[in-house]
């Protein structure tokens, strides 16, 4: 599926407040083909506000909500998926861009 986006010019960045030990681990275990970066200082994540209340185990904290945004080579925000399910998430980003950024 990669192959496909890059056919499209299109990047695919991954963030998260994760440390790069931590991604770099990750990116291992499961061969993720694209990068991912490091928001330590949880910078990125607060600009596009992908940090909510959550509940887990009964308790409340505040947690990441996996997210995925598109931006136009002008820098414009498209379109963004709130409370992402990876299962057929790829496949509906791709055909987003096929329809309306390529």
């Amino acid at each position: 599926m990669q192959d496909e986006f890059q056919k499209l010019d299109t990047v695919i960045l991954g963030v998260s407040p994760d440390s790069m030990k931590s991604h770099d681990k990750f990116i291992e275990k499961i061969d993720i083909p694209f990068l991912l970066l490091s928001d330590s200082e949880k910078e990125v994540g607060e600009l596009y506000g992908v940090f909510k209340m959550k509940k887990l185990f009964g308790k409340s904290a505040i947690g990441l909500e996996r997210s995925t945004f598109l931006i136009d080579k002008e820098g414009k925000l498209v379109k963004e998926y709130r409370k992402v399910k990876a299962k057929g998430h790829a496949e509906e980003v791709l055909e987003f861009v096929k329809e309306n950024l390529s």
